[in-house]
């Protein structure tokens, strides 16, 4: 019974965080937005496993190789995911980001659908006393799941019934020692605009919720994870790694342009470990 009434009270948090973020999250950017979420970059024993599940099962579009370099891309509405042929060290679980969500108009269609392509539904290990592979949200008639993708980047999907596109990224679900501190980061680095996802601390950035969760386990840096980085959009980028340096930020790459001149690119690390690519030019690829 006690299992039932905590998981009734993560479940209805959840379901009240998402229909409150549902409502004020721009989760597609638009030709105004100086900074905006542009992609999650996953290192792969196998593309083709890995196409298999974003392509295949998900929907995405292939859109081939990224310029001359050893990336491939697959293509959502509000989000790239890029895919380099680099063994990983581990998944994403017990690294910063412990998963990346997403928000489909029938969630159970999308658990069938994984299931008969063999991936792991693993919603009952994720949430204690859950006894579906889809989490039911009583009185709320909204309904999420977790699946293991390969190489075992833990995914997330939420319902949302009024959801016009078949799949839209929605959230980046970091885990921290120090919530705050990581969510005052991300806020002053790149203008998220700061509030809660039901219990969670949370800051918006077009294209995508930042959440930031306690972990009681010590984590580690996403660099070499399965989930090795996330990715920015930024207009004028060169001038904004200048404002980043004069503020006492440092680059792990400063800003240079990529094979063939059409992308600018730079890398940093957030204090906690997360490894992230600043990009000017990717959405035009």
């Amino acid at each position: 019974m006690k299992a039932t009434i905590r998981l009734s009270f993560v479940l209805v948090s959840i379901v009240c965080l998402h229909q409150i973020a549902a409502a004020q999250l721009q989760l597609i950017p638009t030709k105004d937005d100086r900074v905006y979420y542009i992609h999650h970059h996953i290192y792969t024993s196998s593309l083709d496993a890995q196409k298999k599940f974003w392509v295949d099962t998900l929907g995405g579009t292939f859109a081939g190789t990224l310029l001359k370099l050893p990336v491939e891309i697959v293509k959502f509405r509000n989000v790239q995911v890029l895919l380099s042929p680099q063994a990983p060290t581990g998944g994403s679980k017990g690294s910063t980001v412990n998963h990346i969500g997403f928000l489909v108009p029938d969630v159970r269609a999308m658990v069938h659908k994984l299931k008969a392509a063999g991936y792991p539904i693993v919603t009952r290990a994720e949430l204690p006393g859950a006894t579906d592979d889809v989490a039911h949200v009583a009185n709320q008639n909204t309904y999420l799941a977790f699946v293991m993708a390969p190489d075992e980047v833990k995914v997330e999907f939420i319902e949302d019934k009024s959801l016009k596109e078949p799949i839209l990224s929605h959230h980046v679900h970091f885990a921290a020692t120090n919530v705050d501190e990581m969510k005052a980061w991300y806020v002053n680095v790149f203008g998220g605009k700061p509030g809660k996802r039901g219990s969670f601390e949370a800051a918006d950035v077009p294209g995508v919720n930042l959440t930031f969760a306690s972990s009681r386990e010590p984590v580690v840096p996403t660099r070499g994870r399965a989930f090795d980085h996330i990715g920015f959009e930024i207009k004028n980028l060169e001038q904004f790694c200048k404002d980043l340096e004069a503020r006492g930020i440092k680059l792990d790459r400063g800003y240079a342009k990529a094979p063939g001149g059409s992308l600018g690119v730079a890398f940093m690390t957030d204090p906690w470990g997360t490894k992230i690519e600043l990009t000017e030019g990717l959405d035009g690829l």
